[in-house]
């Protein structure tokens, strides 16, 4: 979602007239976009907003724009307070403040007010930023902003606010623009994606909305994350099954592995119900990819507790697990009436348990890669091979001297490891054309 946001922010100020720097000391403005769903990173946010205060001092007419969760959607005035050499703070998803600022003393009211509508990316018209543009294969276009589900660990609700469908005219607006533009792959984006429309009855469901995505000529590839078991209906997944453009790859967090850890999380369904959804994708989207997110040490989690979810784990043999040790946010209902109560060092032994038994699940799923071909969505060059995805969002690397850049091609795969495949272009024709 922050990819998405800062994408446009620099949109906007490449109308105005600014191009991108690599280094802070030339720049006339700093955007810096937060996350805070943990607390490292908000830390780190803190780290970086001091390492700008001398630079500020030295420079002072540089404008500091402090974006996105760690500004939140319920006001600035501590963080003022806190921050006095920033000039700027910004909500999640909203360039608005910033261009306002930037335009200030250039125009009317009225005209600042038309030029915030204008940059702000809500409107659909959506151009990436030079550096971007021509080259950029995979985009991400948010269509649920915020989330009202209130998992009692979660800070997104009290960061970016409730739920909000965007219109579908606007997300099949951004799509064409960034299929223009030379975008091959789009993926939506959303707290929760699978309730996109529940906002608005006249919305057309997820799945309709991809059934329109995957009418767009030019685009090779759908892909939504992420999903809440509660809502993954049966047409979502005869749409992912049936058509051609939407990938067969799912991200469906269970979060634990055990009833009594769920409801704590008030995550809103059983391990059961879980396991029933992921048989329910394996029957009706052929070789369907499962990937999951898995927090461990969550406030009362027994070891026995652990174990359940280890074992859940072992049994389902899914494709990714992304995992994370709890660490309290302030201002939820876990920080706020749970007890954080299981030590550090117990959360670091179950996380890298689940982190090798997740090694050798993928490991052993990349294996059946070997020797037979799959097609690949080629992205980008990194250190003189070629990086791209499967359908199933397998990463792949192939050495080749052409341009293989946003080309679908199949490739023959002839090595294998838990995080990766290597493999070579079947037909070398169509890796020269």
């Amino acid at each position: 979602m922050n990819v998405a946001d800062s994408q446009r922010v620099a949109s906007a100020l490449e109308h105005l007239g600014y191009h991108d720097t690599p280094r802070p000391d030339d720049a006339d403005v700093i955007v810096m976009n937060t996350c805070v769903v943990r607390q490292s990173a908000e830390d780190k946010a803190y780290g970086r907003l001091s390492s700008l205060r001398p630079l500020k001092e030295k420079k002072p007419g540089l404008v500091i724009n402090l974006m996105g969760c760690l500004v939140g959607v319920k006001g600035s005035e501590r963080l003022k307070a806190r921050l006095p050499y920033v000039d700027v703070f910004s909500p999640p998803s909203d360039p608005g403040p910033l261009i306002a600022y930037l335009t200030q003393g250039q125009a009317q009211e009225l005209e600042q007010r038309e030029t915030v509508r204008r940059y702000a990316w809500m409107d659909g018209d959506l151009m990436l930023p030079a550096s971007e543009r021509g080259q950029q294969v995979s985009a991400f276009i948010p269509i649920v902003l915020g989330c009202s589900h209130a998992c009692t660990y979660c800070i997104i609700p009290y960061r970016r606010g409730g739920e909000i469908s965007r219109p579908p005219e606007e997300i099949l607006s951004e799509a064409h623009a960034l299929v223009a533009q030379g975008v091959k792959e789009i993926t939506l984006l959303g707290q929760i994606v699978d309730r996109y429309g529940k906002d608005h009855p006249e919305y057309p469901t997820l799945a309709g909305l991809l059934t329109r995505l995957n009418a767009i000529d030019g685009l090779e590839r759908v892909r939504f994350l992420t999903s809440h078991p509660n809502w993954m209906t049966d047409e979502l997944l005869d749409a992912v099954a049936s058509l051609p453009k939407i990938m067969p790859h799912i991200e469906v967090p269970i979060q634990a592995g055990d009833d009594q850890v769920l409801e704590s999380m008030h995550r809103g369904y059983t391990v059961q119900q879980y396991r029933d959804l992921v048989a329910r994708l394996r029957a009706r989207i052929p070789n369907v990819s499962i990937a999951t997110d898995i927090i461990v040490g969550f406030c009362g989690e027994t070891a026995e507790q652990f174990e359940h979810t280890y074992e859940l784990l072992a049994d389902l043999k899914l494709d990714v697990a992304h995992l994370a040790r709890y660490s309290p946010r302030t201002g939820t209902f876990s920080a706020r009436r749970l007890a954080d109560d299981v030590p550090d060092a117990e959360k670091w032994e179950r996380f890298r348990r689940l982190e090798a038994l997740q090694e050798g699940i993928a490991g052993e799923i990349h294996a059946r890669y070997l020797s037979q071909a799959t097609t690949v969505l080629f992205e980008e060059k990194v250190k003189n091979r070629w990086k791209g995805r499967t359908p199933t969002n397998k990463l792949v690397f192939v050495e080749s001297d052409a341009d293989l850049r946003s080309k679908v091609l199949p490739v023959h795969i002839t090595w294998t490891g838990p995080w990766s495949m290597q493999g070579r272009v079947v037909d070398p024709v169509l890796e020269r054309n």
